[in-house]
């Protein structure tokens, strides 16, 4: 029988260079596209860290978690969002241990 729903973490990392408006901005819309497809269990906003490596020459970035519930088909329409989004550096969008 096919799984209806899954727990999902998602990882991204904004541009530092973005402002405090900005990155608001874009953590709210990914929280939206979440709920609208899913449930929102947590939100962390971790801040600005320092990279392992350089990532487009930055050697920081702003980090959000969000732990969330959805159906399997939507976190590969989620991933390629973060994709062409400006502004996301990186993303990991990962299965939660249940």
């Amino acid at each position: 029988m096919a799984k209806t729903s899954a727990n999902y973490e998602l990882l991204y990392i904004i541009d530092p260079d973005r402002t405090e408006e900005e990155t608001a901005a874009l953590v709210e819309r990914f929280k939206s596209l979440i709920e609208a497809n899913g449930t929102v269990n947590e939100v962390e906003e971790w801040g600005k860290r320092k990279l392992a490596y350089l990532v487009n020459d930055k050697p920081e970035g702003y980090y959000v978690l969000v732990r969330f519930t959805s159906d399997p088909q939507f976190p590969a329409e989620l991933d390629r969002v973060l994709r062409i989004t400006e502004g996301v550096m990186r993303s990991l969008i990962t299965v939660a241990a249940e």
